[in-house]
Order: structure tokens, then sequence, then C-alpha cells
């Protein structure tokens, strides 16, 4: 499983207009093949440019290739209509995970009351 993640600072100007548009976006890229779900976050922290608001997408893929496939195939066309809509009006930065890990809050207390 490979975790891709997307987080876009957008200006508060374009917000609303952002995040209408942006559920088709993560609808639209769920839907190709690789793809098992996502989750869309506001972020809480503070920006350094306060001017803008942050949101983050995780992608849920099955394995690596699916995340290769995408990128060759589709993240140029996706990546250039955001563009065309919202011009220099946001940044994005990209990273790619692999669970290591993954702990039930359950799990580890019915654990420890064992012991």
């Amino acid at each position: 499983m490979i975790i891709y993640e997307v987080a876009v600072e957008v200006d508060r100007a374009i917000e609303k207009n952002y995040r209408e548009w942006l559920r088709g976006h993560v609808e639209e890229i769920i839907a190709l093949p690789g793809f098992l779900h996502a989750t869309v976050h506001d972020r809480c922290d503070v920006l350094e440019n306060t001017d803008r608001v942050g949101v983050v997408m995780h992608y849920t893929l099955t394995d690596q290739s699916a995340l290769d496939s995408y990128l060759a195939a589709h993240a140029p066309r996706l990546r250039e209509d955001a563009l065309n809509r919202f011009g220099g009006r946001f940044s994005a930065t990209r990273r790619v995970m692999q669970p290591m890990l993954t702990l039930h809050a359950a799990a580890v207390r019915a654990e420890g009351a064992q012991a």
C-alpha cells in the first residue's frame, strides 16, 4: 500500500471556488485504477503566509506501480487543469509514503489491561 500526499496552499480569495472544484477533482482521481480511497484534510496549523489556507489530500493506492501509472498517464493533465483554473493562486507539494506501523487504541488498551 502507498500513500500519496498532496499538500496545497490556496489564496483565501479563491478558497470557496477551490473547495467547490476539489471534490470532483478528487473523485476523478480515485476512480482511476489502483486508487483505494482518499481523505481530504484542512490544515489546522498556522501557515507562514496568512493570506492562504492549507488543504492536504491523502490518496491510498494499492502499490507503487499504480502511483507510477497515475503520474505518467493522468497527473500532467489534472495538474494542468488546476493551473488553468486557478493560475498561480495556489501551490502544491507532494510526498509518497508507505505505512510502517498501524496501531489501534482499543487493542493497545486491551493488551495493557492483560499485562
